[in-house]
């Protein structure tokens, strides 16, 4: 009975994939789970393993472009004796004999596979972003073995057992939820059985499963030969950053044809070379926290009537109290008094009083929010997220610096949970940190509106009659016109300016 093998499913968006290359040779017998060939899509290389032991008989060849489900090959199961019968080859015995160590390791113990875990419901597939562990560690239960990455949140991924790891999916590649990203072959004694047949025989050094250098090393993948022909490059110039030192297509992209070392007698020739260096270029995968910053931040300048209003703020108030008290608020909430809580606690009183501010559209209707939970925007390291702090309304001075404090540092490390960025009704950004005096933030969907703060700055104003030299702040706020009025935007605006240049408005909600 022959098994017919088919192309999986690998994405949503994924409807072909291209035969990179064959591991196995037509008429080869294999084991089950083992590589024999290697796919190629358009967002992933990936390799295919077999899904019965038995004679290979391939149906598609090397660089032809299949539709998923397609027929890819068959596996004659009944030929289990082949091998034996057919054994000219004296490779074959040597792969076998390497095989078998690793079956005899893993029949002591369980195969369990480790898949992408559900993070969340609006996430479909994660980006692993690195491996912790190598492939043939031994690693512990619940022992970290690679960071996987969501376009919300990172994450990192516990073995589910103790063994020797075995990685089939490769750092950078947008994995499914649900696919299969390692094996672990259950038992501890397993790390100790993996090294003893190389001992034992020194031809397995050879074997193509256990060291770096396999099929893939130095092989182009066919999008990959195509460019390097047509630049004229040989493959074997290039080094490989695929899997196992695959020849990936951007490898090939960024390839530059060897110096003209050969023909460069003359000493004067590497003058050029340098001054070609310093316009050298790189390319970086974008990150699926980037793609969907990226994607997200285009929907809502299409989807949304976005209109931004400004006011300024004098600071010497705040700055002035905070001159007076910070020190006497630390000894006592053990938290500095920074400008974040005045903006969120101004944003959570103004925030009630203009309700369609802190509202937002749902289909035909528009829901409105007696509460304030406020995002606040902080880069991180691998990009900008947003935190909530929620109830804002409810909290304290010193409530809202815990929270602000709590919520940067865990941004910082990557730690924050999907919980902690989601169901924001309102929006306060800093720019200012980073020396903006002015811009027009873009509204965090599906929120109303956001709030731009910026940069402080010594200007003159005229104060009763008088030039004085103010610390002045910029602020605007971006909103969706099609809830908000002009009127209300503006009065929201001039609410905050009143509460910011008077803080004791705030502690009495005057």
């Amino acid at each position: 009975m022959a098994v017919e093998m088919k192309v999986p499913s690998v994405g949503e968006s994924v409807t072909e994939v291209t035969i990179a290359s064959w591991v196995k040779k037509d008429g080869d017998y294999v084991e089950m789970d083992e590589i024999i060939c290697e796919l190629e899509s358009d967002k992933a290389t990936f390799e295919l393993p077999a899904e019965a032991a038995g004679i290979l008989r391939i149906v598609a060849q090397e660089e032809e472009t299949l539709e998923i489900g397609a027929l890819v090959c068959r596996i004659e199961e009944s030929a289990e004796a082949s091998p034996t019968a057919e054994t000219p080859k004296v490779e074959e015995p040597a792969a076998t004999t390497t095989a078998a160590p690793v079956a005899a390791a893993s029949g002591s113990g369980e195969i369990i596979e480790v898949t992408v875990p559900s993070v969340g419901e609006s996430i479909t597939e994660v980006t692993l972003s690195s491996w912790v562990k190598k492939d043939g560690d031994t690693v512990e239960m619940d022992e970290i073995i690679c960071e996987l990455e969501s376009d919300k949140a990172t994450f990192e991924l516990p073995s589910p057992s103790a063994g020797v790891i075995k990685i089939i999916a490769e750092e950078g590649a947008v994995i499914p939820v649900g696919d299969l990203v390692a094996k672990i072959t259950a038992g501890a004694g397993a790390s100790s059985t993996a090294p003893t047949p190389a001992a034992a025989s020194p031809a397995a050094a050879s074997a193509p499963s256990g060291g770096k250098d396999t099929y893939a090393s130095g092989h182009p993948s066919p999008s990959a030969a195509k460019i390097l022909s047509e630049k004229g490059i040989d493959a074997t110039a290039v080094k490989g950053t695929g899997v196992d030192g695959r020849v990936t297509k951007e490898d090939a992209q960024n390839a530059q044809k060897a110096a003209p070392a050969k023909a460069s007698p003359a000493p004067a020739a590497p003058a050029p070379a340098v001054s070609e260096g310093d316009r050298g270029q790189r390319r970086e995968k974008m990150s699926s926290l980037r793609k969907t910053i990226a994607k997200r931040l285009v929907s809502v300048k299409n989807e949304t009537a976005m209109l931004t209003t400004f006011n300024e703020v004098d600071m010497k108030p705040i700055m002035d109290l905070r001159k007076n008290y910070k020190e006497k608020f630390k000894d006592i909430h053990g938290i500095g008094l920074g400008f974040m809580s005045f903006f969120t606690k101004a944003c959570s009183i103004a925030l009630q009083e203009f309700p369609s501010i802190n509202a937002y559209i749902d289909g035909n209707e528009i829901v409105f929010n007696d509460f304030a939970d406020i995002s606040i925007a902080v880069s991180a390291p691998k990009g900008l997220v947003v935190p909530v702090i929620r109830n804002a309304e409810k909290l304290s001075f010193a409530g809202i610096e815990s929270e602000v404090m709590r919520l940067a540092l865990k941004a910082r490390d990557g730690k924050l949970t999907l919980p902690e960025m989601t169901g924001g009704t309102f929006t306060i950004t800093n720019g200012g940190i980073f020396g903006s005096m002015l811009s027009t933030p873009i509204i965090n969907a599906p929120q109303s509106a956001i709030l731009g703060m910026h940069n402080i700055v010594e200007r003159p104003v005229a104060i009763n009659g008088q030039v004085e030299i103010r610390p002045i702040m910029y602020l605007a706020l971006s909103y969706d016109h099609r809830t908000i009025d002009g009127k209300e935007s503006v009065s929201f605006l001039v609410r905050l300016k009143q509460l910011l240049e008077d803080p004791m408005r705030m502690m009495l909600q005057v």
